[in-house]
């Protein structure tokens, strides 16, 4: 960052932060007002939640949750939850079974709080012509045609959770990384929407929101976790968490629940009774870019 840039960041903070004691020490302000300029201060100088201890991930999520309630008069349930020991989260993609119906994309969307105006999408669906192999340059991804369309098949792409993350390396501020179940995540307060992670990414897994996301109050996903789907600010970077707020509780992110031909498969890579480890074990796999040496815990299999 150049002094012009810091100097504008400062500067932006200290009109923030005068704001907030002004109408802290209002006496015409409600106390609903001054709650809530009391929680803003607190939250804008917070820290990098990777450097966090438990007791301050808990006071910040407790600042999200009572200021959505401020400001919207609703409740929501906000998980601060780790990994957990022993779990190594992984994929699996059956092309032979994708029919691309992008159920899977529209259950992403509702369940992770997605900006419904611009269509972001993490997930994409490709469709492609049988006999030319895996050619993303001319595939489809954008088809408003009745599926399966003759002669094509379909891959699905999203963030591959890389064990080699090359975002997690480019990034300047170190907001976003790689936790020990394997889930690359981004503290959305932290980063700065600089976009380096976003050009790193060999896998075009990663999404940039040029505008304050909106999400009907009534199609809210009230069921959030601070690294995943809590409602994002404008101007910083989101993607695929393997639904963080589903799979640390044991339950499978929400595309795969919604798949209809059962294409997908998620599960822990360090158990050996899991459906994932039989396919690894069983199947011909493979994985997309191998030779970058990113080590994407993302599979393709067909039966």
């Amino acid at each position: 960052m150049d002094r012009r840039k810091a100097l504008s960041s400062l500067t932006a903070g200290l009109m923030i932060g005068a704001g907030a004691v002004h109408t802290s020490c209002s006496v015409t302000a409600g106390d609903k007002s001054k709650e809530q300029s009391e929680l803003d201060w607190e939250e804008y100088f917070k820290g990098n939640y990777k450097l966090m201890t438990q007791e301050e991930k808990d006071a910040t999520v407790k600042r999200l949750v009572r200021s959505y309630e401020l400001k919207t008069g609703k409740n929501i349930s906000m998980s601060s939850k780790g990994s957990l020991d022993n779990v190594l989260f992984g994929y699996a993609f059956n092309i032979s079974k994708c029919q691309g119906y992008m159920d899977c994309v529209n259950a992403c969307v509702e369940e992770n709080n997605q900006d419904r105006e611009s269509q972001m999408q993490y997930i994409r669906i490709h469709e492609m012509e049988d006999g030319k192999s895996f050619n993303f340059n001319e595939a489809d991804d954008n088809y408003y045609h009745e599926v399966p369309a003759q002669g094509h098949f379909y891959m699905g792409t999203q963030c591959f959770h890389c064990d080699n993350p090359p975002c997690v390396e480019v990034c300047p501020v170190q907001a976003t990384w790689k936790e020990d179940d394997g889930i690359v995540v981004i503290d959305y307060d932290w980063c700065v929407g600089c976009r380096y992670c976003m050009a790193a990414c060999p896998y075009d897994g990663r999404r940039f929101n040029w505008k304050t996301p909106e999400v009907p109050e009534q199609e809210v996903n009230k069921n959030q976790h601070y690294l995943g789907n809590r409602l994002r600010k404008k101007g910083v970077m989101e993607k695929c968490t393997f639904c963080v707020q589903r799979s640390r509780e044991g339950k499978n992110p929400a595309c795969v629940e919604a798949c209809p031909t059962g294409a997908r498969v998620f599960g822990n890579l360090l158990d050996p009774t899991s459906e994932i480890r039989w396919i690894l074990d069983n199947k011909k796999v493979f994985r997309l870019k191998e030779d970058l040496g990113t080590e994407p815990k993302f599979w393709y299999f067909m039966d």
